[in-house]
């Protein structure tokens, strides 16, 4: 079954980084697991080191991790719950956020022991 990568850069609502962190890991995460297709989820916020200078436009990134034989029934599955009991939305969400989906082009290489 084909497997992609769909990666979402976020920022809490000035002054609502609590709520937005207790939202989107309490609640959010389990949410988008319930969408036809999506099998993983897991949060990271930015490292104090970076290799670019600032300004950092996002703080933090959620990575999904989906396996489906129709990428778009589940991408519609998600637009139909956004914002629905199904997938209440957070005010602490900040509005502007990026969201991209991917599909590998080689397999994974890890390290050489």
């Amino acid at each position: 079954m084909p497997k992609y990568t769909y990666i979402v850069l976020t920022n809490p609502v000035e002054g609502k980084e609590d709520e937005f962190n207790d939202w989107y890991t309490n609640t959010h995460l389990r949410d988008a697991l319930d969408v036809p297709g999506f099998v993983s989820a897991q949060r990271f916020e930015l490292a104090g080191a970076q290799r670019a200078e600032r300004p950092y436009p996002w703080r933090y990134l959620a990575i999904y991790e989906l396996e489906t034989d129709d990428l778009q029934k589940s991408v519609d599955a998600l637009a139909e719950r956004y914002n629905t009991p199904a997938m209440a939305i957070s005010e602490a969400l900040h509005p502007e956020r990026l969201g991209l989906l991917f599909e590998a082009m080689t397999p994974r290489l890890e390290a050489r022991a």
